[in-house]
């Protein structure tokens, strides 16, 4: 029952930010001066509501550079014989050593729009990205810390779950 109070919730405070945009005074942006403390409170809740917040979204800082993403995935050895061959198999085809924790693939562009992937540490982030792109939300991640990314291969690796907006770009987006 807590999650359907919990749901039932959230429905009812995207109807209200839905009902504020209609009346053209809704803002994502800082507030204007002129805003009183109801809009305040509805739009810090429209900020809020814009997508499922996890570690990276950039949310936190006060000039993202944000990563746009074709794609993404999470590889980790698994609890198989099957499964555990399967991960080294896909570390070797990567470049990188095997870790207990896994790694996060991100799916992205050079600035000649070739395909790479990207292979992070960054697997909360990731699980944060690969939740919200289950519910529709298009997010796209923070560029990592150097630190977080341990290579980049040229091309595409591997299955992947594709971004909301890479989907649509393709052609399966659906209606």
């Amino acid at each position: 029952m807590p999650d359907d109070y919990l749901r039932q919730i959230e429905l009812l405070a995207k109807d209200v930010v839905g009902a504020a945009g209609d009346e053209g005074w809704l803002s994502h942006q800082v507030d204007p001066s002129e805003a009183t403390p109801l809009q305040r409170a509805v739009n810090e809740l429209a900020r809020k509501l814009r997508h499922h917040h996890f570690p990276g979204d950039g949310c936190d800082s006060d000039h993202p550079q944000v990563l746009h993403l074709g794609g993404a995935a999470i590889i980790q050895p698994g609890e198989t014989d099957g499964q555990r061959a399967n991960y080294t198999r896909g570390c070797a085809v990567l470049g990188v050593r095997e870790r207990s924790d896994g790694w996060a693939l991100w799916y992205t562009w050079d600035d000649r729009a070739k395909a790479h992937t990207m292979v992070t540490t960054a697997l909360e982030t990731t699980r944060g990205l690969l939740d919200n792109w289950s519910a529709g939300n298009d997010v796209h991640p923070a560029q990592p810390e150097r630190a977080q990314i341990a290579a980049v291969v040229r091309n595409w690796v591997g299955p992947m779950t594709l971004s909301p907006s890479h989907a649509t770009h393709v052609g399966l987006g659906g209606r």
